[in-house]
């Protein structure tokens, strides 16, 4: 029997938290079916080295690879034509809210299902005005546990529509690499302390929380202090004091070498909180309060029954002196003491169960002839209804640009983009982070997939359909 293939879309968000549950799921489903993942965020390129999964790129609107006007038809278009060339039976979408582009996709496959991976912990963002409507749309909901949900009050947490699972995460026990074996990988000194810092930078205050956090660690007698990012400004200046042993690392997924480290300092967001806790490492959150995700409620769950400190994201000297306490041997041992009375995370496997019962439920529907015209009938409905909202959705983006024009389609990349099959994490990273538009394709993509991406590409971007330029893998 043939596995179905499934399509699991990402939005890019603040962090990796869309990208990393859609590959847990995908992990989970590769013994039973063929995952592929599409996302707009960069993160993607390390996914394929690392995981064997096909993946795509899509690049977001926020690229302003092309006029925004013509963004969401793009979208829809590359996915329905990687739905034509994989025969995928469903897509998932993991983001905050569904774009039109997502919506219009379901109204051009309408024999595909459209699951959304809604994440519950939402602020009370804009995006909750078209909660209903989006929810409305997806043909099934499903919201991945969270440990912190009794303290959810926002839209999303009295809603019924969706199928609540347990937490999804890249961590599980039974994959984790022991600590010698993880220090080993990531380059580690095998006896002295070490830390994983996990905080963004950017703006200015995030720089200077970095700055803080990192101040907190002076003292720690041999300690190794590991970021997953240069901790510099825009300007190239370093945003950590003096008197550290500072070492960059690039592993995905970083979750299987979790027992590498002694503590972490992290930011709250939904994947941090889900791989580090589970791994039992003592930790300091330091909330991020940008975008829609409730990271202040998570912190304070986790402070409040013991699981982790909790900094306070508004006060540099509080986390300074917050971070510190890990120096303490017991502060540790009783915070990973703690955390191991956590259940198992559990849900990229039960999220790829459901997926599997829909696909099945949805080919094993053979009504007889006054049921499938009257299930006909009803599809008519819920595409035309569909396509009523689609409409409804682009008229409202476009009276928003109205107000809010995007950039000047004239300033945008005039030269040809490249399209390539690249599945190696340095080649996908510059091409993602290049300054030429990047037509990503699957590896062993076929003739009339190839032509039909130029079609859209050409529909996007316009330049010369005959000269468009192409890569070799």
């Amino acid at each position: 029997m043939n596995k179905p293939t499934i399509i699991l879309a990402t939005s890019n968000g603040v962090g990796m938290g869309h990208l990393a549950r859609a590959s847990a799921i995908a992990l989970a489903l590769k013994p039973i079916a063929n995952p592929i993942i599409v996302s707009m965020a960069g993160g993607i390129a390390e996914i394929s080295d690392y995981m064997g999964i096909r993946t795509e790129y899509i690049p977001g609107r926020d690229r302003n690879w092309m006029t925004r006007d013509l963004w969401d038809q793009y979208l829809r278009d590359r996915l329905v034509a990687l739905v034509e060339e994989t025969d995928a039976k469903l897509i998932s979408y993991d983001g905050v809210v569904p774009y039109p582009g997502i919506i219009a996709a379901k109204v051009k496959a309408p024999q595909v299902s459209f699951v959304w991976v809604r994440r519950g912990l939402w602020q009370k963002k804009p995006q909750r005005f078209v909660l209903a409507l989006q929810s409305a749309m997806m043909d099934y909901i499903v919201e991945p546990g969270d440990i912190a949900r009794s303290y959810d009050h926002g839209p999303t947490a009295k809603r019924k529509d969706a199928q609540l699972t347990s937490p999804v995460s890249l961590f599980q026990n039974d994959t984790a690499l022991s600590r010698a074996e993880s220090r080993k990988i990531l380059g580690l000194d095998p006896h002295n302390p070490a830390v994983l810092v996990q905080l963004g930078t950017g703006d200015s205050d995030v720089n200077e929380k970095m700055t803080a956090a990192l101040s907190g660690l002076i003292g720690w007698k041999d300690l190794q202090v590991v970021l997953t990012k240069n901790p510099i400004d825009k300007n190239g200046i370093s945003l950590a004091p003096d008197g550290l042993n500072l070492k960059v690392v690039r592993h995905f997924p970083l979750a299987q070498l979790l027992h590498a480290f002694d503590a972490s300092v992290c930011a709250t967001g939904y994947n941090g909180v889900h791989e580090l806790l589970p791994a039992q490492i003592p930790t300091v959150f330091v909330s991020n309060i940008r975008g829609t995700d409730d990271q202040e409620a998570r912190a304070q769950w986790c402070h409040d029954f013991g699981f982790a400190l909790r900094a306070d994201q508004a006060d540099l000297a509080n986390i300074t002196a917050t971070i510190k306490k890990l120096q303490d041997p017991q502060v540790r041992a009783s915070l990973s003491a703690k955390c191991g009375e956590l259940p198992p995370v559990t849900g990229g496997a039960e999220i790829a169960q459901i997926f599997l019962k829909l696909i099945a439920e949805q080919s094993a529907a053979k009504p007889g002839r006054v049921t499938y015209k009257r299930l006909l009938l009803q599809d008519h409905v819920n595409r035309g209804m569909r396509h009523i909202a689609y409409i409804g959705l682009r008229r409202a983006a476009l009276i928003y640009r109205k107000f809010i024009p995007h950039p000047d389609a004239a300033k945008m990349a005039k030269v040809e983009p490249i399209f390539s099959q690249a599945t190696t994490a340095t080649e996908l990273r510059d091409l993602i982070k290049g300054d030429v538009r990047f037509e990503h394709m699957i590896a062993g993509a076929s003739d009339a997939y190839k032509k039909r991406r130029q079609e859209i590409a050409h529909v996007a971007y316009n330049p010369p359909l005959i000269s468009i330029r192409k890569r070799k893998n």
